[in-house]
This record gives structure tokens, C-alpha cells and sequence, in this order.
């Protein structure tokens, strides 16, 4: 099962910013990416219906003999997590929003997250910020229209500058000294919150710690790919593939035929 590939799958294209960093720390992995753009935010949704679209992706991910499962969104992870843990019989790595180091480091007393509303509002969020933020001030703010605006190519436009400037400016009013991004999909707004936020402002998103969670538990299970022979991508997107292949960069192939 070693050499069998790692799944991920996201309310859209913004889980390929967590597929990038797993690629970076385990290049010899093989994986299967589905963007499911149609459905896209998950964030508005409902718990049950949240579960619906995890257990789709899921079984078309295990169908294709994945040996683990990225659930590369936080409101899927939020929401949906536990239920996939409790019925599938395969390694699940969830994401949450990196609001714990955000606290733990915060010299100003004042973080900011960005991040959807199905994550804001869960269960498993609030637990979080409740066992180590309930010290400093947090500012949150439902990133409301991001997503859809990048799921429609239109990361760098006037629309997306407009919207966060909107949302940044109770943050920087607030003297926050880290932002926090709660949403796969943000990773690709760095350069423009470079530009909007001050420059002492630090911005932590969950990539690299997921790729690290991701190793670990590969290890742990005896499942990393040892064999150094040429590996294999796939990305499957229900929405416009030349918007995933936008930010994969054109050496990859996407197919828009998955359900």
C-alpha cells in the first residue's frame, strides 16, 4: 500500500495550497486532488450537508485505492471530521485555523483570523479559541465572497482589493500582530494582505504543519513511499479547470470529469 496515493480533497481549489506543501516535504508520494467547485463554499452550509459532500469525496477518494485522506478545508474538517474517523477505516488529516501560536506569540494582545463561516461558527472552533485564546483579543471576520471570487479566476481583482480592505480594517484598528487564515483557499491572498496589513503584522496559515502531520502519520502506519520512480498526480475539478490549472501551473494535468 506504500506506493498507493495520498487523497485531498477541498471545497474548491484552495486545498492545492495544502497538496503544494505536502509535495515540498514528500515528493516521492503519488496523490489524487478533487476540487469540488461546484459546491463551493462549504462555509454556508449545514453540518449534515457538510457530512454529504465529505462522504462523497471520500468514497470516489478510496474508490481510486488512496492509503490516506486530506481533508484539505477547514469547515469540512470542522464539521465533518469526526464522522469520517468513526466510519472509515483509513487515516484522516483535518485542518484547523493556527489560532494556538497566534496566541501563544501575540506580543500585542490582539489576533485577527480570517476564515468562513462554518468554521467560525463550529464546535471544534470554539474549543480551540476557548482553550488558548481566551486571553488575548480575538478579532474574527467571516471572509464572506473570498472564496467564490477566487473558485470565478478573479483572485487579483479590484472586487477581491475592495472586499479586504473591508475586512482588514477592524483588524488593524484593533492593533492585531497576527492574522490567522482559517480557509484553504487564503494562502493565495498573501500577497495582497502583504500590502494592505502593517508591516508588523505576521501571517500563519496551516500548510506546512498539515505536511508535517501528514509524514508523521504515514510513518506511523508504515505507509510512506520509498520507492524513488516518477510519480503520479491527478486533479479532478466539477468546476472550470483552467482555474485549478491556474494555480497548480500548466506541467499539470486536471480533468473535470470527476462526479
Amino acid at each position: 500500500m506504500s506506493t498507493n496515493p495520498i487523497g485531498i480533497f477541498d471545497s474548491g481549489v484552495g486545498g492545492t495550497s495544502i497538496w503544494k506543501e505536502i509535495q515540498l516535504l514528500l515528493p516521492n508520494e503519488n496523490s489524487i486532488y478533487l476540487a469540488d467547485s461546484r459546491n463551493a463554499p462549504y462555509g454556508p452550509k449545514g453540518k449534515n450537508a457538510i457530512i454529504d459532500l465529505c462522504v462523497k469525496n471520500t468514497e470516489y477518494l478510496l474508490q481510486r485505492n488512496c492509503k490516506l485522506i486530506v481533508v484539505a478545508c477547514n469547515t469540512a474538517t470542522t464539521n465533518a471530521i469526526d464522522y469520517l474517523r468513526q466510519t472509515y477505516n483509513i487515516p484522516f488529516i483535518g485542518i484547523e485555523p493556527a489560532i494556538k501560536p497566534a496566541a501563544l506569540q501575540t506580543k500585542t494582545n490582539a489576533v485577527g483570523i480570517l476564515a468562513t463561516e462554518g468554521t467560525l461558527s463550529s464546535e471544534l472552533f470554539s474549543k480551540t479559541s476557548n482553550l488558548f485564546a481566551s486571553h488575548v483579543l480575538v478579532v474574527e471576520q467571516n471572509g464572506n465572497g473570498i472564496v467564490e471570487l477566487i473558485e470565478s479566476g478573479k483572485l487579483y481583482s479590484p472586487e477581491m482589493e475592495s472586499l479586504l480592505h473591508l475586512y482588514l480594517e477592524p483588524m488593524i484598528k484593533a492593533n492585531i500582530d497576527y492574522l490567522v487564515l482559517g480557509c484553504t483557499h487564503y494562502p493565495y491572498l498573501i500577497p495582497l494582505l502583504i500590502n494592505i496589513l502593517p508591516n508588523h503584522v505576521r501571517i500563519i496559515d496551516s500548510g506546512e504543519a498539515v505536511a508535517k502531520q501528514t509524514k508523521s502519520i504515514l510513518t506511523q502506519n508504515n505507509l510512506l513511499n520509498q520507492k524513488k520512480l516518477t510519480t503520479k498526480h491527478f486533479f479532478f475539478t466539477n468546476g472550470d479547470p483552467a482555474i485549478l490549472k491556474s494555480l497548480l501551473g500548466q506541467k499539470h494535468h486536471v480533468e473535470d470529469r470527476y462526479f
